[in-house]
């Protein structure tokens, strides 16, 4: 290969390493020299793409799960993904063989890569010369350069391939650059100013020159493909939101989760926290602090207060006599007054799903349907519970011992659940179910096999033909995702009314009212219920009443709404196979406290309910629609179904991965009338594909 590779690394999140890759290779091409750029974040940001304003052409170039490739004055841009999902579609082979074409036809090649630890960029990794770390001239940059810098040596990169990179991005330097090469023990080979500064220029032409003179330097030999801390499949690591790699990276599929940070936590330590927190909070208006939260700006200004603060402070202790743990100590500080402290950095963290803390010292993490213990832990119980009371305070909820389960969710639409002593034995529980920032279509779910499209057309025609659909799952499988994926078939025109204990579908039609029920207040009065809320629906006029969830005795209510002129209504519960979905909503319907005859029970299920979409959570973290089921009608005292496609698994691959095929039963459709009547184009032939090609996930 002719091209020296030069990987461009935000110490943390914010570092400007993308705006230096971009201007940088803009620069080596003034000079006619054969540049690509390649945009390696895996996290679904596309920045490169969106200030070279070049998206839609990125976009008509791509194709499905596999990068795309455009020229752009001059610079071959590449971009591996433009979103978090479809980097799990990206092979190492793919990108070893993009990385011999674009060697053959370029002098340089600079790859942004926030997040480097992963699988499908290993190849880049392999073959870079030189690892361009950049980060801002203060105490945390220090702090998260240190970490990289030893993430990368453990699996084989050598220090004298690292360079460093200090952007002042328009602050001021707190750091010279000799205390930085004494403290990181690499070379600075540039400090570039803020943009408005006269001397910006040509600091980045001294960094550009820098990278076009790397030398072209064999592969890492030593660079184990088989780390802890970067993926050997066809899987990416999941990438933190603020792009840090290394320290909060995290492997998918079957690779470990190592690459947490070890805190070292002791009673020194935790003395020192605990009085620098109360000399901030002594010099900063502490409420103000506490309404950071739903001003942006505002956050902002408190954040660099408390740091300068927070840095001054540490300064004047003797005994924090490392720059990383001052750094450290500074950034729990602030955590710990704006954020959600120990979980602050796991909420920033775009590949964690959900967040599970069971008690004060243990806490664990979903990510990429894996769960992994973390090293995080609060000081102790009562540290728990004011961050419990930090997320529910601004919800207008409440927990205490007179109350103490709550649900809520926080402003990004993160579900919350709590639980406090006496009800939690082991101290008390928090559960945040995070949801991803890109909303998903039908199209991302059949791309991640969870479901084949003739499935999906089928679905299409269900839910225009104003049929009554069940979603049906455990927990975790993706109910509440794929039921809001399911209801953009809702033509835009019709009125559709959404009942939720904490509010998390969003409907992407015009008109949406969203309900959402209430608990009691402190004084036992006011709650409402998601039955008295499906009993107010029917008053709004509604086309069609979506129920977030049935769990109680809703479920009546529901039948009768769905039987009384509101057909395409949709809602989920929680079952293991459609008979089963079934049998639940019958027991829920005697919950709501009637003394109703079985038979008269499942008559008005049967009645009401058309289909039931079965989705489990399969062994490898997967979720896949393992069933679609028409509901016929009764014979006898018996509710009788017919499944239209299943899943049927084949086993596992080498990685752990759920194979299987996709099937269609034979059986006719039983709705296929409804879909005529209702003029939506089906052909029930195209599910007969199925049956004869069996498709393999």
């Amino acid at each position: 290969m002719g091209a020296a590779i030069v990987v461009l690394i935000n110490a943390k999140g914010g570092s400007g390493a993308t705006t230096l890759a971009l201007e940088s290779a803009r620069t080596l091409k003034r000079g006619t020299a054969a540049i690509a750029l390649v945009d390696a974040d895996l996290s679904g940001r596309r920045t490169l793409s969106v200030l070279l304003d070049a998206v839609r052409q990125f976009d008509q170039n791509r194709t499905l799960g596999v990068y795309s490739l455009i020229a752009s004055n001059g610079i071959t841009a590449v971009e591996l993904t433009d979103s978090l999902d479809n980097a799990f579609a990206l092979r190492p082979d793919e990108i070893d063989s993009l990385v011999d074409k674009l060697g053959q036809q370029h002098e340089t090649i600079i790859v942004d890569a926030p997040a480097p630890f992963a699988g499908p960029i290993r190849p880049f990794m392999v073959r870079a010369s030189r690892y361009v770390i950049v980060l801002e001239p203060n105490l945390l940059g220090t702090s998260a350069a240190r970490t990289l810098i030893g993430d990368l040596a453990k699996f084989g990169v050598p220090l004298s391939r690292i360079w460093i990179v200090t952007n002042l991005r328009g602050g001021r330097a707190e750091i010279s650059a000799r205390e930085l090469e004494k403290a990181l023990g690499g070379t600075v080979i540039a400090e570039v100013p803020g943009k408005g500064d006269r001397n910006y220029a040509r600091a980045i032409e001294i960094f550009a020159k820098r990278l076009a003179s790397a030398p072209n330097e064999p592969p890492l030999s030593t660079l184990r493909a088989s780390s802890s801390i970067m993926g050997s499949g066809g899987h990416t690591a999941p990438v933190s939101a603020n792009g840090q790699s290394g320290s909060n990276g995290a492997t998918s599929g079957a690779v470990a989760d190592a690459t947490v940070p070890t805190r070292q936590s002791n009673e020194r330590r935790d003395r020192l926290k605990a009085e620098v927190h109360e000399a901030v909070t002594r010099r900063i208006d502490v409420v103000a602090a506490s309404r950071a939260h739903t001003d942006g700006q505002k956050i902002a200004e408190l954040r660099s207060q408390i740091s300068e603060v927070t840095g001054q402070l540490l300064a004047e202790h003797s005994d924090v006599d490392t720059v990383e743990e001052r750094a450290e100590l500074q950034q729990e500080i602030i955590d710990e007054l704006l954020g959600l402290g120990p979980l602050e950095d796991l909420m920033r963290d775009a590949a964690v799903s959900e967040i599970m803390v069971n008690g004060p010292n243990v806490i664990y993490v979903e990510r990429g349907g894996r769960i992994t213990l973390t090293d995080r832990r609060f000081n102790d119980e009562r540290h728990l519970r004011t961050i419990i009371e930090r997320i529910i305070a601004p919800l207008g909820r409440r927990i205490d011992e007179s109350s103490p389960m709550v649900d809520a969710r926080l402003p990004d639409g993160s579900r919350v659940n709590a639980i406090i002593e006496p009800l939690a034995l082991d101290g008390s529980t928090l559960t945040i179910r995070r949801f991803g920032k890109k909303r998903l279509g039908m199209d991302d779910l059949v791309r991640f096999g969870s479901i084949v499209p003739e499935a999906t057309a089928l679905l299409r025609a269900m839910v225009e033909a104003r049929l009554n659909v069940v979603v049906s799952g455990g927990t975790g499988s993706g109910k509440t995702t794929f039921l809001n994926i399911m209801s953009n078939y809702i033509p835009n025109h019709e009125r559709i009314v959404t009942i939720e204990d904490a509010a998390e579908l969003m409907l992407n039609q015009e008109h949406v009212v969203r309900l959402e029920s209430r608990p009691a207040n402190i004084e036992g009065r006011g709650a409402v219920i998601i039955r008295d809320l499906v009993k107010n629906s029917l008053r709004m006029r509604p086309d069609r009443i979506v129920v977030g969830e049935c769990r109680s005795g809703e479920a009546l209510d529901m039948l009768q709404a769905m039987n009384t002129g509101h057909d395409g209504s949709m809602t989920t519960l929680h079952a293991n196979t459609p008979r089963d979905a079934l049998a639940r909503m019958e027991t829920l319907v005697l919950m709501a406290g009637f003394d109703l005859p079985v038979r008269a029970i499942r008559e008005q299920i049967a009645s009401a309910v058309d289909a039931v979409v079965q989705i489990e959570r399969m062994r490898d973290g997967s979720r896949k629609v393992t069933s679609i089921t028409e509901v016929v009608g009764m014979e006898g005292d018996i509710v009788t179904m017919q499944e239209l496609i299943r899943f049927q698994p084949k086993g596992v691959d080498a990685n752990g991965k759920v194979l299987g095929e996709f099937q269609y039963t034979g059986v006719q459709p039983h709705y296929t009338n409804r879909f005529e009547e209702a003029g939506v184009d089906f052909d029930v032939r195209s599910l007969a594909k199925l049956q004869s090609a069996g498709t393999l996930w």
